[in-house]
């Protein structure tokens, strides 16, 4: 009789060992037994885009918990969808005949103040955006964030703004140098304009000519930062809110210090568009067209890079800011159900449901 050879042996068994498996397997499972699919789960729309904005200025989120920004988004008792913030910094304003540094001249300011509020804008102050940026809070749908650099006399504040706060309750935000050679009059002068609400003082550093950057010494950002921080309370009884970064100048480092300050949210001279809530455009590149501009996207903290106009700028920004708006509106409304069914499937367990009208 021929031998069959080893390797044929358990060919044959491992052959016949994987029929017998599958055999098995089909026996298993019923012809009426039901396979239960992969629950999937309901698709986001993208981020809104817009054409209005620079191609390299894009947008940027900045809250990470899905669920709490639509729920925020959506709450009827927050503010309306499309609501826009147009973030005004002015450097100088041009009072007489004398040029100024990066100065616009007041009759300017005034067209410009006209013209928002003819527009359908209204001033908020920094804790107003504050509640906004962070939890929708309702303000008005059409805002305007006006920052006056610089430390300044209460004749100025009353000559250049005081009208606008007695006939519309538009305050001003001042950004406060904590230098610590400040005349106590000029100090005196802006607790009083702090307590009538004309002012909104937030920090601004300690000495006027510093520019932060990460190329800053350690010792520098801290004495702009903290002693900012340390001034300011002991002169206005409040903690400031904001930091309006000196001169425009900012960084990984001096970000991460205000961060640990405690400080909510930064302006820089960065002209990239207006704000909304969870919506902040930022570029993550030079710009060769505006190489003046320091990148802050990569920086990844939209609320301590927030963009500004200039006000000659600006007059040019509120027709894109309004057309920002109402273009942002339609997308969301667009997309309302498909963002109501993922909260509904997703967060509904844990946040309860959205409120009703």
């Amino acid at each position: 009789m021929k031998q069959i050879p080893l390797q044929q042996i358990l060919l044959r068994f491992l052959t016949l060992f994987m029929i017998v498996a599958i055999l098995i397997s089909c026996q298993s499972t019923s012809p009426t037994q039901e396979i239960t699919p992969i629950a999937t789960l309901p698709y986001l729309p993208e981020t809104f885009q817009t054409t209005l904005l620079n191609p390299l200025d894009i947008p940027h989120t900045y809250i990470e918990e899905t669920c709490r920004y639509l729920r925020n988004k959506w709450n009827p008792l927050n503010a309306t969808i499309g609501t826009v913030v147009l973030v005004i910094r002015f450097q100088n304003i041009n009072r007489g005949t004398a040029e100024l540094p990066n100065s616009i001249p007041l009759n300017e300011v005034r067209g410009l103040m006209n013209q928002l509020k003819s527009q359908g804008f209204e001033a908020i102050n920094t804790e107003q955006l504050q509640g906004f940026v962070e939890r929708n809070a309702a303000i008005p749908q059409r805002s305007v964030y006006l920052i006056q650099d610089g430390n300044h006399d209460e004749e100025y504040f009353n000559i250049v703004f005081g009208d606008y706060w007695t006939n519309w309750k538009w305050s001003v935000v001042n950004g406060w140098v904590s230098d610590p050679d400040t005349p106590n009059e000029l100090i005196d002068q802006n607790i009083s304009l702090e307590r009538e609400g004309l002012v909104d003082h937030q920090a601004q550093g300690v000495f006027a000519n510093t520019k932060l950057s990460d190329d800053s010494a350690k010792n520098v950002i801290a004495r702009e930062l903290q002693g900012s921080w340390a001034g300011f309370a002991n002169i206005y009884g409040k903690n400031p809110l904001a930091i309006i970064w000196p001169n425009g100048g900012f960084g990984f480092r001096p970000v991460e210090a205000a961060r640990q300050l405690r400080f909510k949210m930064g302006f820089t001279m960065n002209a990239r568009g207006p704000i909304m809530y969870n919506w902040v455009p930022l570029a993550d590149d030079v710009d060769p067209q505006r190489p003046n501009l320091i990148p802050e996207g990569v920086i990844d903290d939209p609320l301590m890079t927030l963009p500004t106009y200039s006000p000659q700028e600006a007059l040019m920004a509120i027709d894109i800011a309004r057309s920002i708006g109402k273009e942002y509106s339609r997308y969301a409304q667009a997309n309302k159900e498909v963002e109501y069914q993922y909260y509904e499937t997703v967060c509904e367990p844990e946040y309860s449901p959205i409120p009703s009208p």
